[in-house]
């Protein structure tokens, strides 16, 4: 059964694995955003978004912004970043990847839509994130997924986040499902003792997860002021703090450094929690298709004051999904990868 996109009929994607994409068709477009149905104001926190000049005022996790056409090139955005990461009080050289790519999503069951037979569907950015560094002897990795609908009026809020951490002590898992109660239900799966098996429900305006997602849909859109965030679930995991939001101050501003170049003028969206001493700083063209440059993230670590840093340094757009062969391994060049 065709998905209902956009006003549109459109017959299920054509590749295996990934995105399925589509042309948006003005007319129709305009039509949904003249009228389009208003997302229900959120009960947690009731403090504005800033908005763009001559715009009214929305509701907390009511993000505005829509993805250009870029996204829908049948293929997805791969980006290569040297990577340092804080972890034991110091900082290990690494390398992550990072993943954006357009496809369709039950809102129901939160699961990529692949039969198109159930009508829940939404558009969506996924954002894919990984992170490769070594301590010492053994081995890390943290994979996160965020999944965040791109009709913003009907879905203000991203549905989903699943990230999950391995080194050679064991391995941990965490997932928020946004719920029609207006919270997100975490689940947490850990080998640490003090940290178990656990379930909660967690109030917040947003996710600091899906920040990219929303900085690629436009970066005039992104809240700016105070409000209640739940930090990145890589750093909950990481450091075991508590699964609850905190508060956050928000704010856009130039970039004037030298660790990140673009062609393009650039941005800078910074997050800083004041009660746990951190602060993240992304930055990204200020220009569309809005990159992202690379990222920091300062917080204390054994006593520390330390600063995880992630600097872009290769990207392509490729349909990874069909490049599965041994012959197709030399393309992990274009990503200074290794071969193996």
């Amino acid at each position: 059964m065709p998905e209902l996109f956009f006003g549109q009929t459109k017959p299920p994607p054509q590749n295996p694995c990934c995105a399925s994409m589509r042309k948006l068709i003005l007319p129709l477009f305009i039509l949904f955003l003249l009228f389009g149905c208003e997302a229900p104001a959120d009960n947690v926190n009731q403090a504005s978004l800033a908005s763009r000049s001559g715009t009214t005022e929305m509701s907390p996790g009511h993000f505005s912004g829509v993805l250009p056409e870029y996204w829908y090139q049948g293929k997805a955005e791969l980006n290569t970043y040297e990577l340092e990461q804080i972890r034991y009080g110091e900082v290990h050289p690494g390398q992550a990847t990072l993943i954006f790519v357009s496809e369709d999503f039950l809102t129901d069951k939160q699961v990529k839509n692949d039969n198109y037979t159930n009508p829940n569907s939404a558009p969506i950015i996924k954002t894919n994130m990984f992170r490769r560094f070594t301590t010492g002897l053994y081995d890390y990795s943290i994979m996160s997924s965020v999944f965040t609908p791109t009709a913003t009026d009907k879905q203000p809020h991203t549905l989903k986040v699943t990230t999950s951490l391995q080194d050679w002590c064991g391995q941990t898992f965490t997932q928020l499902n946004y719920d029609e109660d207006k919270v997100w239900k975490q689940q947490l799966r850990s080998y640490f003792e003090r940290e178990n098996d656990q379930n909660n429900n967690l109030n917040a305006d947003f996710l600091e997860d899906e920040i990219f997602n929303r900085i690629r849909m436009g970066w005039e859109g992104l809240p700016t002021g105070t409000f209640s965030v739940i930090p990145g679930t890589a750093y909950l995991l990481m450091t075991h703090k508590p699964y609850r939001a905190a508060e956050a101050k928000l704010s856009i501003k130039d970039y004037s450094g030298s660790e990140y170049t673009s062609d393009a003028p650039l941005k800078a969206y910074v997050i800083e929690y004041p009660s746990q001493e951190r602060t993240v700083e992304i930055v990204f063209d200020a220009e569309s298709p809005y990159v992202i440059r690379g990222w920091e993230e300062n917080y204390s670590s054994r006593g520390k004051r330390l600063t995880t840093r992630a600097i872009l340094t290769h990207q392509v757009m490729e349909a990874y999904w069909n490049l599965n062969g041994r012959e197709d391994a030399p393309r992990r060049a274009s990503l200074g990868l290794p071969l193996q």
